[in-house]
Formats: C-alpha cells, structure tokens, sequence
C-alpha cells in the first residue's frame, strides 16, 4: 500500500486477532535505519563482535519471539541482507553478528511496502525468492481515495481521540469536504488534518475555515481576450477586500450559470456543498445573483 494507508495499524490488528496476541508485536522501519547496522538491528550482535558492541544485543527477531514482526519498508532492505533474512524465514533461526551459534525463533512476520517489489526484482535489487517467501498471504492496502466510506469513522475516531475529553461535532458540510479530498497522504494526512481541526476549533463545532487548506474560490486561470491577468478583477481606487471580491465572483459564477449551483461550483472547481456553504455564509441568494429562480440539477 501507499505510504499513509495504515499499514502498521491492519499488522497490529491481524496481531490482535491471533493466537499470539499475548506475545510481544515488534515493529521494524527497514527504511529509517541505515543498512550498515540494519544486520545487528534485526538479528542482534554477540559482545565484541564489532567496535562498540560492548554488551550482547538480542535483535528484533528474538525480541519479538512468540509473536509478531513487521518489516515495515521490507523493499528497502540492502540486496547484501537479504539471504540472510531468506534464512531466518525457512530455518527458523537467526545467526546474530559475530556469533557461531544459531538460536531458534518463532516469530510470524508481517512484511509491508510502498515499493513495486516484482519491479525491484526484474532490476536485480530484491530477490526473487524472498519475495515468494513472504508473498504467502497477500493484503493490499487501498489508498483513501479508494476507500472514501471509511473517512467519515476514520474522522470520528481521530477527533475523539484528538480532543481530549471535549465533545466535538463535526457537522455534515465539514464532513462532506473531508470526504471529497483526494488525500494523497492517505490516513496519517488525514489524522494531521483532524489535529489541526481539534487545535484549532474555538466552540464546540469544528468549521470549514479550521480546516487544512481551506480558503475562498479560486481565481479564473483565464480571462477574456486580449485582456491583462493584472487588471482582472478591476480594483477600485479604495481598494477591495479579498471578502468582497470573493462575493463577487461567486455572484458572477451564478450569474454565468444562470442561478444553477452545481453548474456554477464546477466553473469555480470547487466542491458544490463549498459553494453552498459559502452562499449561506455571505447571504447569496442565486435568484438575486440571477434575477430568476432556477433548478440547481
């Protein structure tokens, strides 16, 4: 899956819902730690086995023994260890650095990537045959934008989680809008999203404006020949402020679509229940922009 989609946390849950959940789930990012001590990290290291391995370090194998290790990021683990971890899997023993005695682990291991490991494999950087070994049960991960149902009890519970003992509600508009984003961060961007809503929430419905990213409609890209991007919209010699212009545009979007809202929020590419939104905040009546009333189909 993409990096976001909460890989750790479906590792954590097949761990929960296992005969080994009493035992140890130890989690490994294979990508945060430099492949030079990744050996000594999974595998441990005897007592002097290197300069400054001045104790004996069990490895994350051993310490994850009875239970469940995930290698988060298995993709980016170095071509040299690989053979290694091919052995641990089939023998089931781990040979720590700078030991000759093999010790016996039981350990389920979950492998997780954002990588095109087949991809990896046709240029030489992952072996085939490890990727066989942990390919025995697969579980792809789904970005969020293909899973949309789950935002609206992702949000929930990232709220409650979030604030703390406050009782927030998230409106439906809100709600709408984070439903429609695409992110491209999937859950970790999201739960940062709900943070920020949380921090910046005053009362106890959190708004639009709380928000990541949220502001008035976008400018037009194109204006109408042979005119000047720096003389659109007119600006009085008093000035304008960005309100005021925002209120119009969204008056002359109507205007244009004849009073129809979907119409005109797909000219102002922005989400329909947006412009909704902002038609109520400002007072908009679509009949006064256009003068008649009209079907918003």
């Amino acid at each position: 899956g993409e990096s976001g989609t909460g890989k750790e946390a479906i590792a954590r849950r097949i761990h929960v819902h296992s005969p080994r959940v009493e035992k140890p789930f130890v989690a490994v990012n294979c990508a945060a730690i430099p492949g030079e001590l990744l050996e000594s990290e999974l595998f441990g290291h005897a007592r002097g086995a290197f300069t400054g391995a001045v104790r004996e370090r069990s490895g994350r194998f051993r310490q994850a023994e009875g239970g469940t290790l995930l290698l988060d990021e298995v993709g980016e683990i170095p071509l040299s260890l690989q053979a290694k971890l091919l052995r641990v899997l089939q023998e089931k023993v781990v040979d720590a650095v700078g030991s000759d005695v093999p010790a016996p682990v039981d350990v389920r291991v979950v492998a997780a990537t954002n990588k095109d490991l087949p991809e990896r494999i046709r240029k030489g950087t992952f072996r085939e045959d490890l990727y066989y070994r942990l390919n025995v049960v697969e579980v792809r991960v789904p970005p969020l934008r293909e899973r949309r149902d789950d935002i609206p009890p992702l949000v929930e519970h990232f709220v409650r989680e979030l604030a703390e003992g406050r009782d927030l509600i998230v409106p439906s508009r809100v709600m709408e809008e984070l439903t429609s984003r695409p992110w491209p961060g999937n859950v970790r961007e999201l739960r940062n999203a709900c943070e920020r809503m949380v921090i910046l929430c005053r009362g106890i419905e959190v708004s639009l404006e709380d928000l990541p990213g949220v502001s008035g409609p976008p400018v037009p890209e194109k204006v109408s020949a042979g005119s000047n991007v720096d003389d659109w919209p007119p600006l009085p010699p008093e000035g304008l402020s960005l309100v005021d212009l925002e209120k119009k545009v969204i008056e002359r979007a109507l205007k244009r679509k004849k009073g129809n809202i979907s119409q005109a929020a797909a000219f102002l590419r922005i989400p329909r229940h947006f412009l909704v939104y902002r038609l109520e905040k400002y007072g908009i009546r679509r009949e006064a922009a256009q003068g008649t009333t009209h079907s918003d189909e």
